[in-house]
């Protein structure tokens, strides 16, 4: 007997299931989602959280005409499977595959794109302003996580809604998780509505009335819900007081009440939020037991959950453990991150010092400025930040951070290619994005022991600092039992050599040594410069090779404009030294999906595309040789 999801082609055949079926359906989505991420990887436990809710939402809304607008958009998959995507689902975070988060060029169906918290709210509301401008009469509905409302961009658009515009949904996805269990006022405050006796009891007899009653149950559910919050409790007050119609909480699994709730709010002319309680991982109890790991993880065991072991520690473990050991012996040194204690390793730190790590939720601009308040109390905060997501704290780094020049230590883990996540997830612009800033020392490592040592230099550093790593493992090399301060701006010199000089940043070290050695059987004396720092550059290594050999080339794991290779064409000209150069790095582009190895290849990240881009000044250079001696 085919299964429902084979069917469904289109939102369209979602609205002609009965509820029996559509219950059903649900179950087949659930297993199609752990059989298929289990091969793929990618956010499980969130998708399996949303199943019945986004089921609900395309049986009473119409996309593309209405709008969804999912925050995050992680959570996207069961939105992609019911829109003409679910033949294409195995291609999920595989190269030339379907993209993990919402994609506007992938589907009329996927209105906003989005990977970073905080934006749903903003961009819907400008979806809704723009439609009542235009006279339209479509619906705008936003799904957010609990774990966005700890956004400051969030509350900036709550502050908006109730003024600027007549109709709006707003659903409150409450799993009362980001990817640690949430925190703060506002993780708190949901629980409390959440406990809460009154609302409990409401909730309870939602399901019973809806059976006698239908459409009325809902709207007497949602009044007395409303007023509890109003006179009794206060649960939706907060909402109530930016002018929002707050309805809830309802159980975000119960299909029939979803649906006939959503048909009543589509009725409501003026914002509302609907708060659903749902759970994330929910079918699959290794995601419910584990919900950290399950949050987003590689191909897992679709019976088990199990996964395979890295065998090595990746860049984020060595972070953590080299931070436990300067806390050891630093009583100032502090753990920041912004929800991510898992995805930067923190959560290794936290149980040796609990009293100077902190979780400030999604809010990357409230860590950096705490940092540095922290700071000019004599503390030394070390702020692990996602280099993307720390883009959104631009502002606070220059003014809060640089300017006072105050001895905040950025740790940006996902420095470079982020992989199967994508453009939201690749770290691609912090070097361009920091070089410009005066104050702030940029080091970049070319394996485990040197970010251990770099962390040791940033503590002792007096001013701001820091420091980009990859995602995953590294060259595994074993760190020394002594950590060395390193000299500001100081390049190491791995092989010397007279007519080439290569400087491999970071993770691109290993190509440099690769490209050398295609040189060296050229016939060429190429030598190798591990630069450690991207900021300040190594004026004298610059001047060195750029006076002596007769083509540079760099390679980065970043953007080629603003770059490390953009830093050396600048001090060669500083210098007055007209020396080629040769730059390796990405294109002035938005780079999709994939596999690491895939993506270098296919933009030229390797030492072959390298060694093909020099031909020209090569040939020039033998020409040259042969000239003098002819």
């Amino acid at each position: 007997m085919s299964k429902i999801l084979e069917t469904i082609n289109s939102p369209a055949d979602v609205k002609n299931l009965t509820i029996a079926e559509l219950t059903a359906l649900a179950e087949e989505i659930r297993e199609r989602l752990i059989v298929g991420v289990a091969k793929t990887g990618g956010h499980i436990g969130p998708n399996l959280g949303v199943v019945e809710l986004t089921l609900a939402m395309h049986y009473v809304f119409d996309t593309p005409k209405d709008s969804f607008v999912f925050d995050v958009s992680h959570q996207a998959y069961v939105h992609k499977l019911l829109t003409g995507r679910e033949k294409l689902f195995h291609t999920i975070r595989q190269p030339g595959g379907l993209n993990g988060f919402m994609l506007r060029t992938e589907s009329q169906h996927d209105s906003y794109g989005a990977g970073h918290a905080g934006t749903a709210l903003s961009a819907a509301l400008g979806m809704a302003v723009a439609r009542d401008l235009a006279g339209g009469s479509e619906n705008i509905i936003a799904l957010a996580g609990d774990a966005a409302f700890t956004n400051g961009i969030s509350f900036e658009a709550l502050n908006n809604i109730a003024a600027q515009t007549r109709r709006m949904i707003i659903v409150l996805n409450d799993n009362a998780w980001s990817i640690d269990k949430n925190v703060g006022a506002i993780a708190e405050y949901f629980h409390k509505v959440v406990t809460n006796q009154t609302v409990s009891s409401l909730h309870d007899k939602a399901a019973g009335l809806l059976e006698k009653f239908g459409g009325k149950a809902v709207r007497h559910v949602a009044r007395k819900a409303e007023e509890a919050a109003k006179g009794l409790i206060g649960p939706g007050m907060l909402f109530e007081e930016f002018g929002l119609s707050y309805f809830g909480p309802i159980d975000g699994h119960n299909l029939p009440l979803l649906i006939e709730t959503f048909k009543f709010l589509k009725t409501q002319n003026k914002p509302v939020i609907l708060h659903a309680i749902t759970q994330k991982g929910r079918g699959f109890q290794p995601a419910i037991e584990k919900q950290k790991k399950f949050h987003g993880l590689g191909p897992y065991d679709a019976e088990t959950g199990e996964t395979k072991s890295a065998g090595q520690k990746t860049y984020s473990e060595v972070f953590a453990e080299s931070l436990t050991k300067l806390a050891d012996s630093n009583e100032k040194v502090v753990a920041i991150t912004a929800a991510m204690p898992n995805g930067t390793a923190l959560d290794l730190f936290r149980p040796h010092h609990p009293t100077r790590y902190f979780d400030v939720g999604i809010a990357e601009e409230h860590a950096v400025i705490f940092a540095a308040g922290m700071a000019t109390k004599g503390y030394k905060p070390f702020c692990a930040i996602y280099s993307t997501f720390l883009q959104r704290a631009f502002d606070p780094i220059v003014h809060d951070v640089c300017l006072q020049n105050l001895p905040v230590v950025f740790c940006m883990d996902r420095g470079g290619l982020s992989g199967d996540d994508g453009p939201t997830h690749h770290g691609l612009f912090d070097i361009s994005y920091l070089r410009g800033v005066p104050n702030i020392i940029h080091m970049v490592p070319k394996d485990e022991d040197e970010l251990a040592d770099m962390m040791y230099t940033a503590m002792l550093h007096e001013g701001p600092s820091a420091i980009r790593y990859p995602r995953g493992t590294g060259p595994g090399v074993k760190l020394k039992d002594k950590l060395v301060a390193l000299e500001i701006g100081k390049a190491e010199v791995v092989v010397d050599g007279h007519d080439i000089a290569i400087f491999g940043l970071g993770a691109m070290l290993p190509e440099a040594i690769r490209l050398a050695e295609m040189l060296r059987l050229e016939g060429f004396s190429t030598a190798v410069v591990n630069p450690r720092f991207a900021k300040p550059i190594d004026r004298a290594c610059v001047a060195d090779f750029g006076g002596r050999c007769r083509l540079l080339i760099t390679l980065e794991d970043h953007v080629l404009a603003g770059g490390f290779g953009s830093a050396v064409l600048e001090t060669l000209n500083s210098l007055d030294l007209q020396t080629p150069v040769v730059r390796i790095g990405w294109p002035d582009a938005f780079i999709e999906h994939g596999k690491v190895d895939f993506l270098r290849a296919k933009y030229g990240l390797t030492a072959e595309a390298a060694l093909e881009k020099a031909k020209p000044h090569l040939a020039r250079m033998m020409e040259q040789v042969l000239a003098r001696h002819f």
